[in-house]
């Protein structure tokens, strides 16, 4: 069955090319105009992957509104936010909201459709998985499963973000080695990333951490430079 795609854009041309040329790879998609359309319809079927512009119509956090709406129903379906909202405060705003993904417009057709791709991958390849993989790396009580980027910390899943799940993998690749904020940078293969991105990226990783483990302390900051983990 066809992997089912939600896109909410107010731009008709926008919408019509990204519906266009996404059918053209296989999948279902369907498309909203405005933050009530969408979130009607999510309340009958939600989607398996969901790509946002922010701004619809006169509301100018419409899809900050339905993504906190889309992952209060799903925690882990990949969202994108697909925008022209590009300044730092409004990236680090989605990412805490969970997004998996945030894209500047204008945008390659083929570009998204391999993001899309990507993240489908690995959702499902988290979705099957049973046992523990072959190709997960254990550094105490942590496990990083790089086929499905899946972590668990004390035998307790965390569910990190693709672009989370990078950044933490390049992180314990040396456990206790300081890593700059340049190579947590490539490793989130996103544009338009700053120190503070990555703080914020860091903040999230460390809170889910915290939920299963109160005492957590193995992300320590490199004021300046970087960040080291810790044994």
């Amino acid at each position: 069955m066809a992997k089912r795609i939600a896109i909410v854009e107010d731009d008709p041309d926008q919408r019509a090319n990204y519906k266009d040329a996404i059918t053209k790879k296989g999948y279902e998609v369907v498309a909203f105009s405005n933050r009530r359309e969408a979130i009607d319809a999510f309340e009958t079927q939600l989607p398996d992957l969901a790509i946002l512009d922010i701004i619809l119509g006169d509301e100018v956090d419409a899809g900050f509104q339905i993504c906190r709406d889309l992952l209060s129903r799903s925690p882990s379906l990949p969202v994108i936010f697909l925008t022209e909202r590009i300044n730092e405060i409004d990236k680090i705003s989605g990412l805490r909201l969970g997004a998996w993904d945030y894209l500047p417009k204008p945008i390659s057709l083929e570009y998204l459709a391999e993001r899309i791709s990507s993240l489908l991958r690995i959702d499902e390849a988290r979705t099957n998985q049973k046992t523990e993989s072959t190709t997960t790396k254990r550094i105490g009580e942590l496990a990083l499963d790089q086929t499905a980027l899946l972590v668990s910390w004390q035998g307790k899943r965390i569910d990190l973000s693709g672009t989370e799940f990078r950044m933490l993998a390049k992180l314990v690749r040396v456990p206790g080695h300081a890593v700059s904020y340049e190579t947590l940078m490539n490793a989130t293969m996103q544009s338009l990333v700053t120190n503070n991105t990555i703080n914020t990226h860091m903040r999230n990783i460390r809170k889910k951490f915290e939920k299963v483990d109160n005492e957590f302390s193995h992300i320590k900051s490199e004021y300046g430079f970087g960040y080291r983990w810790v044994h």
